[in-house]
């Protein structure tokens, strides 16, 4: 009764609402870096596993999010340094050390997160700029060929990306808000607009291959930014998805010009 009461009293408070909706954007826009990863990361299985491959491992980051939501009191500790290398950074531009050198458990996270973000964009990378071979796109439609990443793969790197992502979406929404209730329908809310988003992106980005190597570009960026993060060095987040929003509208309009371009030239051969 005391639950179903204090829930009442949040649907009625309109702070709670604007804690809600603020959350819920904040947690989109963080979510679309997991997002990218995972439209990547499935677009290399075969057609028939991509979905799912796309469906698992986004319920996998909202019951992982709603389980360290249940755990909230343990990743707050998480902030808490774990040890300290003792090395005296020089003093920046505001006299203050220019990196941390005290390391909490969210550092090292953030640091094996923006490592292996690093290694696995880089790794797309170098394997789109090979030359095409078109018996492996055929082999592809039924099963990966030597070298290509297998469910049970894309699932485990999905896991161990979604664990990053989680904590820092998490740590964000507790800064925002104390009230579980109010966390949990915000994950529940942008987990549910990642599922609808999943499938069009995924899709988006497998037709132009020109936004392939974009989106892997911002995969290495991100990736430098969690170890930075890791390391003491705050980007602002704002400035990150400033960049990526600029860039995406300018590969659009390269888009256009091409699809432009294209019609202008089958016009002209039909005539």
């Amino acid at each position: 009764m005391t639950v179903a009461m204090d829930i009442l009293a949040l649907l009625s408070d309109p702070a709670a609402w604007a804690a809600l909706l603020t959350l819920i954007v904040l947690e989109v826009v963080l979510g679309v870096d997991n997002l990218i990863f995972i439209a990547i990361l499935s677009n290399k299985l075969p057609e028939h596993q991509q979905q799912k491959a796309r469906r698992i491992g986004l319920f996998l980051a909202l019951g992982m999010r709603i389980g360290l939501l249940m755990l909230i009191g343990w990743i707050v500790t998480l902030q808490t340094p774990l040890f300290d290398l003792g090395i005296t950074g020089s003093p920046g531009a505001y006299g203050q050390p220019t990196f941390e050198t005290a390391f909490s458990g969210r550092d090292l996270i953030l640091l094996a997160g923006g490592l292996f973000l690093l290694w696995k964009a880089t790794k797309e990378i170098h394997h789109a700029m090979e030359p095409a071979d078109p018996a492996k796109d055929i082999m592809k439609k039924d099963k990966p060929s030597v070298g290509e990443l297998t469910f049970g793969a894309a699932i485990a790197q999905i896991i161990a990306l979604d664990m990053v992502f989680s904590i820092d979406s998490i740590l964000t929404a507790v800064g925002m808000t104390d009230q579980i209730p109010i966390m949990v329908a915000a994950v529940v809310i942008t987990v549910g607009i990642m599922l609808i988003a999943a499938d069009p992106l995924a899709h988006f980005i497998e037709k132009n291959p020109t936004l392939v190597m974009l989106a892997l570009a911002f995969l290495v960026m991100i990736g430098l930014v969690l170890i930075a993060d890791g390391f003491g060095f705050h980007v602002p987040k704002g400035y990150i998805y400033a960049a990526m929003a600029f860039s995406i509208a300018v590969e659009l309009l390269n888009m256009a010009k091409r699809n432009s371009a294209m019609k202008k030239a089958e016009k002209k051969a039909a005539a």
